[in-house]
This record gives C-alpha cells, structure tokens and sequence, in this order.
C-alpha cells in the first residue's frame, strides 16, 4: 500500500507595505504548489506600525539602500517593480514621522484577516501585492482595483468589507496577536519564514528554507 506523502508546515509572516514580502511570493506559491507544504499565512502590521522606534534610529544610509536593494532583487527575479501610489503607510519621506492614523494600511491588514479566515488569504496577499508592488496601478486604493483583486483571489471585496465592519476589533486583534508570534518566532522583520522553530529571515533566505526543508523530507505533490 502506498504511504500517504508527509505534508510539511511552513509559518510565513508578512506584510503588504513590505517590497520583500512581495518579491518572495511566487517562489513560496510554486512551493506550495509543487511539493507536499502547507504555508501557515500569519499578516502582519507594517513596521511603521508594529516598531515605530525602528525608524526613529535608522541609520541615514538604511532607506536609500532598502530602496536601491528591493528594486534590484525583484529585477533579479523578474518581477515587475514601484512602490506603491499611494504608500499605505502615511510616512514623511524625509523625517520618516509617522502619521498618527493609518487608515489605507489598517483597511489593508484588516482585510487580510477576513480573507485568511475564508481560505483564501495566500490568494489575496498575492493579488493585492501584485496591484500595490508591480507598477501597473496609480491609485490602488480608488475605483474597482481593491474589487478586481479579490475577486482574482476567489473573494467578494464587499463581503470582506462588511465581515471587517461588523467586528473591526476583533480583526486589529488578530493582526496584533500575529505581530506578537513575530517576535516569538525569533525575529521582527518580514517576510520572515518559521519551520520546525527555526526562523529564516528575508526573501534571500528562502533557498536555505528549501535547504532545510529537504532534510526533513520535502516530496513532491
């Protein structure tokens, strides 16, 4: 009798203001698709969110880097690339203050949750990271994009919109509680990918993730 194949469980915590969670996601998806491995999808709260005090003393060659660094590693990987317009997080690019209120990213992280809680949140992320990161659409957050994004991921945008309504407590908890097993996990940084415990950090670690992944046994579907 043929064995059942051993499914793998990878945690991936994420972020849709992130460029590297972005640029990870086709790599995690044809993983996923490919080989026996679940991918336990935990959203964050952008940084901005999560770790204000991260910007406050952020060395003065960190931003222009990170910019010159994310575009060159979705080049590197083939993938369409500019920060998103509008940024989801209301930042002064100069101080890097940060607004008090931050409506666009909470919408975002709030409808993440919804989507997760249908089964679809992989699908989602990927859809939306796509319309935020790929450079196609000024204005993400206007007219029918948002729609035509969830519905690429299987989802109605309005019956995320009205679950998020009902209960939007409810949803900030469970980013938040996602943010706190971050750091638990071992890191503060996304996309950060945990298996068996052990943290790997960044879309330039996910080769050594395959790595360790094969030493327990990684099949193919």
């Amino acid at each position: 009798m043929e064995l059942p194949e051993m499914e793998l469980t990878v945690t991936l915590f994420w972020s849709f203001r992130s460029p590297y969670s972005y640029i990870l996601l086709p790599r995690i998806a044809a993983l996923r698709n490919d080989h026996a491995v679940a991918i336990d999808l935990r959203i964050v709260h952008p940084a901005a969110i999560r770790n204000p005090a991260y910007f406050a003393r952020m060395d003065p060659l960190a931003r222009p880097y990170f910019m010159r660094d994310s575009a060159r590693a979705a080049a590197f990987h083939g993938m369409g690339f500019r920060r998103p317009v509008p940024d989801p997080i209301a930042q002064d690019p100069a101080t890097l203050a940060i607004a008090p209120e931050q409506p666009l990213a909470r919408r975002l992280g709030r409808l993440g949750i919804a989507a997760t809680e249908r089964g679809r949140g992989f699908e989602f992320c990927r859809a939306v990271a796509a319309l935020l990161w790929d450079g196609q659409v000024t204005g993400w957050d206007v007219g029918s994009h948002l729609a035509e994004a969830a519905a690429r991921a299987g989802l109605d945008l309005a019956a995320l919109e009205a679950a998020v309504a009902r209960d939007p407590d409810r949803h900030e908890a469970a980013l938040a509680a996602n943010d706190a097993a971050l750091r638990a996990a071992g890191h503060w940084g996304v996309p950060t990918m945990v298996f068996e415990g052990e943290p790997f950090f960044g879309q330039d670690r996910f080769d050594m993730l395959v790595w360790r992944l094969k030493q327990r046994g990684l099949a193919p579907r």
